[in-house]
């Protein structure tokens, strides 16, 4: 079971934006995260939820979308997350939380996963003008990562790697979205 999740939990960027998710289910996907290991149980990790239309249209702009796919500026009008998660750090609490935030995020996509949605994480945004309009404060909070979320409206296909090695995702004249992943040989030293 865990095997399938993880395997459907891709990175989406485009969704079926009118499919909006509620603030329970955001609160929801924070609770299982809340749940899992922390360094030093530190529990420093924070959550703000964004999820009306106003706040949602507000941050899209600070997001940097899909750095492989340079002639795309991300989803258009219709298509955009319905939903972020915007993973924090209190800085009173601890400043080493590098491995939290990837175990955090990924159990929130796979929570995302097992309710019908998917997401991409984003680590490249504007900090600063986010924090502003969020409200947040930055003194006290640091910004780590961006958690996108909605229903797909895109194909996601993993693809043995080609033999040159190159691991840039591409897509098709269809759209379809490739990610390319090694061979688990490659990967057992």
């Amino acid at each position: 079971m865990v095997k399938e999740f993880v395997n459907k939990c891709r990175s989406y960027r485009r969704f079926y934006e009118d499919q909006r998710i509620a603030e329970e289910q955001l609160r929801e996907l924070v609770d299982l995260a809340r749940m899992t290991g922390c360094t030093a149980n530190s529990q420093a990790l924070k959550y703000r939820l964004v999820h009306t239309e106003e706040e949602c249209e507000k941050l899209f702009p600070q997001i940097t979308w899909a750095g492989a796919l340079p002639d795309w500026d991300g989803p258009g009008k219709g298509e955009r997350p319905a939903a972020y998660i915007v993973i924090c750090c209190d800085q009173t609490l601890g400043k080493n939380k590098m491995w939290d935030e990837g175990i955090a995020a990924q159990t929130i996509m796979l929570g995302a996963t097992e309710m019908g949605f998917g997401g991409c994480m984003i680590a490249t945004f504007r900090r600063k003008e986010t924090a502003e309009f969020l409200g947040i404060d930055q003194e006290r909070y640091q910004l780590s990562l961006v958690l996108a979320l909605g229903k797909p409206k895109e194909t996601v296909v993993v693809v043995p790697m080609k033999e040159d090695g190159d691991v840039r995702y591409y897509r098709d004249e269809n759209q379809v979205h490739y990610v390319p992943k090694r061979n688990l040989e490659d990967v057992i030293l």
